[in-house]
């Protein structure tokens, strides 16, 4: 009883100092990821304060939900377009990388190849939580969050699973080119499809419930759940929760009412937030700075390495993916940011952690490159994200256009409310007097909204473009929705509507991203 009182003393203790952060960390402008790892590293030079940081605690308790709510808001779109060159990143970069970082590391320190090679294989695992975190507050393009999201959700099950093969040869002595082959085929495809099956299964009991508790239970079982099955029958847990997140978000959603979906979305922001939170601080708790100094030279080496490797990987498979044609392909602003954003986080520190005590100085050594390898991302890479993003030109709008937005949004839903009201009264749910109230404010909201943008509209004429393109998505989104409506009434046969949602995605695409 008391250890648990401890315990809940000491989780207590963390919430509190990771929301004093945040809010320190809001009005100094670091990110807050960053933050958190500085102050957990001086709690441990200056405090008593200490948390075991476990492989398991990370993989099964952290990990799970921080992959759910990433998988859950990838927009599948936006996903297939770009799917090409993210799985080409995240299982060729992921091979590529670990092999450049081997052969340096095992060049330039006293780590043999194999253990170079461990080091390398978790270490190439990408988690740029402050950098999409700052993609979102700084409005960057969706298609370069989509690359840098959809890279390390899928890179993080390939790593591990090439982490496993290197272990293994590690311990035992023995490799197999066929055998990790078909081992590492397995893992992968056999982890996406126990996340798309248990995916699939969370959605058809979402579809047939309505009840926002319910259904966002459904989900937080989903996501701990596909980690537990995928590991249970040696596949990939990782990429079970990332085919189940996707799937979920996607198709998953669709039956819900408009409150069960703002609830439900909370509801993982907040559990992402409250992963982050301790993950980070964790992490700063458990550096150990004696460790840190005593393989500083590693460390620099390690680090060194990773980078080389990330510039061959992001500038070699750019080239490649431009001069075929894949995808959308990667302009050279695209392959900077990525090249620079690419941090690494969570899972490589839970793989370093995990390493058995048999392997002696060989697992002190990566643990110490491993700790001190992220550290130096964390406060290099990620304080200055935001600099090379706006000298790139990649973030920041005009305020006329935000202000037009604005505006607009203002008049759309004071629309939604009046029709929402409208409604109400005709079920005849609303008393006389109610409805006489509420119809001239909400009549009077949308008729001021609608005087306002058309005097903004009016005054800036260069606003007529973005007006008619913003028209244009609109009534493209309005007929892809009824085209799905079609479908499920059965009003509208498969092959019909492949060939026309095709043609309204196409359109939607090129209006999002048009020629430059």
């Amino acid at each position: 009883m008391e250890n648990l009182l401890q315990t809940e003393t000491l989780i207590i203790e963390l919430l509190v100092v990771a929301s004093l952060v945040a809010i320190v960390a809001q009005r100094i402008k670091l990110p807050y990821t960053v933050a958190l790892v500085l102050v957990g590293f001086a709690l441990t030079l200056f405090g008593s304060t200490r948390f075991d940081l476990t492989k398991d605690l990370i993989l099964a308790i952290f990990l799970p939900p921080l992959l759910f709510e990433a998988a859950f808001h990838v927009d599948f779109q936006a996903l297939r377009r770009s799917l090409k060159t993210i799985l080409l990143l995240a299982i060729v970069g992921v091979l590529i990388s670990a092999f450049i970082v081997g052969g340096l590391v095992s060049s330039f320190t006293t780590l043999s190849f194999v253990g170079a090679l461990l080091f390398g294989t978790l270490i190439v695992a990408t988690d740029p939580v402050a950098v999409t975190a700052l993609f979102s507050s700084l409005g960057a393009p969706k298609q370069l969050s989509t690359i840098v999201e959809g890279e390390s959700l899928f890179n993080d099950g390939a790593a591990i699973v090439l982490f496993n093969i290197v272990l293994g040869v590690a311990l035992t002595g023995e490799f197999s080119l066929a055998t990790g082959l078909l081992e590492f085929a397995w893992v992968s495809l056999g982890g996406i499809g126990i996340g798309l099956g248990l995916g699939w299964l969370a959605a058809q009991l979402i579809a047939r419930v309505d009840n926002y508790l319910i259904e966002t239970t459904i989900t937080a079982a989903l996501a701990f759940g596909a980690y537990l099955v995928g590991e249970e029958i040696h596949v990939s847990g990782v990429l079970a929760v990332v085919a189940a997140g996707i799937l979920n978000g996607n198709f998953g959603t669709r039956g819900m009412s408009a409150s069960t979906k703002i609830v439900l979305f909370n509801f993982w922001e907040y559990v992402a937030f409250l992963a982050n939170s301790l993950i980070f601080l964790l992490i700063g708790l458990e550096v150990e700075f004696s460790l840190l100094s005593q393989h500083f030279m590693a460390i620099l080496i390690g680090f060194a390495a990773v980078m080389v490797a990330r510039v061959i990987v992001i500038y070699g498979l750019g080239h490649f993916l431009n001069t075929l044609g894949i995808d959308e392909g990667l302009s050279l602003p695209y392959q900077h940011v990525l090249t620079w954003g690419g941090l690494r986080g969570a899972v490589s520190l839970a793989l370093a952690l995990g390493l058995p005590f048999s392997l002696g100085e060989t697992r002190e050594m990566i643990l110490a490159m491993t700790f001190g390898v992220v550290l130096i991302m964390l406060l290099a890479q990620a304080t200055t994200m935001e600099w090379l993003l706006k000298r790139l030109g990649l973030v920041g709008r005009p305020n006329l256009e935000v202000e037009y937005e604005l505006q607009r949004g203002k008049l759309l839903t004071a629309r939604a409310a009046r029709r929402q009201l409208e409604e109400m009264h005709d079920r005849g749910e609303l008393s006389a007097k109610t409805w006489e109230t509420l119809q001239d404010e909400v009549s009077t909201a949308e008729q001021t909204a609608y005087q306002e943008l058309q005097e903004l509209v009016q005054t800036h004429s260069d606003l007529e473009a973005l007006e008619l393109e913003s028209t244009r998505r609109e009534l493209l989104f309005t007929r892809r929705a009824e085209l799905s409506k079609l479908r499920r009434t059965g009003l509208l046969e498969e092959e019909a509507f492949d060939q026309l949602a095709e043609k309204y995605d196409r359109a939607l695409h090129e209006l999002s991203n048009p020629e430059p």
